[in-house]
């Protein structure tokens, strides 16, 4: 894989103070998904390498990291079959492997058997989308359920998906790096991306970080239509309006129905992309962050502090029914989903 460094951190415009905290050498990896899952394997662990040797502490990769994007289609038959145990499936196996051998903590994204959730009972044939950083000793030390869900052509979500729980969608983890390397980290997914609810609430619980597994491309029934533009811009907007770093590693290729394209990156606080992937060509990213500059911005421009949360009533409000959206592959049944 291409290696791609940006290691010469941006100067922090609004700082007043020198910062107290170390930056946080952070990698994330675009792949190409592959049929094969040994070759697959290897190629993710050779990029963790990659971004290891570089100084990495945490790295990063794509939404359901070993899985052909499923949902590009309708499923035909149950489709959590292809669904994992959060404990012994083969990506934590995958990941717990790889943070030992290469002494860095992995964030991957899985398919997870839902049957394998605390508590979990209810048999509707669907699984979470869940997103995981395990720790070099081989401990799952953060995870979070994909909390949005898309509906639309060749984004067929709903039907794999379940929504992750509403109480406690959005935890902040506290992850040590070592070395007085610390993050507060958040793990929404994909589609939450989108949401400028997310990234608010995330900041408010005093996020730093977070991470967005993707996996977005071309549009089946739009094929002219390039979104990704549109996906960096509003990505890069929620990072202002929060004082966050955000992290997005998303695939790359052709799998069925979507071209994925790449393009992964880092933005900062002040909207800066600290480093970006090619739209064609598998690549590990490594760049550093100065953590503090959430601080610099925020104190400069007060968001969270001159918010009316007394005026918000509208956003906790059902959905309207002019926002239903009619589901055309379910028409005959009567189906309607939430846009």
């Amino acid at each position: 894989m291409k290696l791609i460094t940006s290691t010469d951190v941006p100067t922090s415009l609004a700082r007043v103070e020198d910062p107290q905290r170390p930056t946080v050498r952070i990698g994330l990896i675009q792949h190409r998904w592959r049929e094969d899952r040994t070759e697959l394997i290897e190629a993710l662990r050779d990029g963790i390498r990659q971004a290891a040797e570089a100084g990495a502490q945490i790295v990063f990769l794509p939404e359901i990291t070993l899985l052909r994007y499923p949902a590009d289609t309708l499923p035909t038959g149950t489709p959590s079959q292809i669904a994992e145990s959060l404990t012994d499936g083969p990506t934590i196996t995958f990941a717990r492997d790889a943070a030992r051998d290469f002494g860095v903590h992995v964030h991957t994204s899985l398919y997870e058997r839902a049957d394998a959730a605390d508590g979990d009972d209810v048999v509707d044939g669907l699984g979470y989308n869940t997103a995981v950083v395990v720790s070099p000793d081989g401990e799952v030390v953060a995870r979070t359920r994909k909390t949005h869900i898309p509906v639309t052509a060749g984004y067929y979500e709903d039907k794999y998906f379940r929504a992750g729980p509403a109480a406690g969608a959005y935890p902040v983890h506290d992850v040590a790096l070592g070395e007085g390397g610390e993050v507060r980290l958040g793990l929404p997914t994909c589609w939450d991306e989108w949401f400028p609810e997310v990234a608010r609430a995330y900041s408010i619980e005093g996020a730093e970080v977070l991470c967005y597994p993707t996996a977005i491309g071309s549009e089946p029934d739009h094929p002219e239509f390039d979104t990704q533009p549109l996906w960096q811009q509003v990505i890069t907007g929620h990072a202002i309006a929060n004082g966050l770093f955000i992290v997005v590693p998303n695939r790359l290729g052709a799998e069925g129905l979507i071209t994925f394209y790449g393009s992964s990156f880092v933005v900062d606080p002040y909207g800066r992309v600290l480093v970006q992937g090619p739209r064609d060509e598998e690549a590990v990213l490594v760049t550093d962050l100065d953590l503090a500059q959430r601080k610099d911005w925020l104190d400069l421009f007060p968001f969270l502090s001159t918010r009316r949360p007394d005026s918000y009533d509208i956003l906790t409000e059902p959905i309207r029914p002019e926002h239903v959206r009619i589901d055309p592959n379910a028409m005959t049944h009567g189906t309607e989903v939430e846009r």
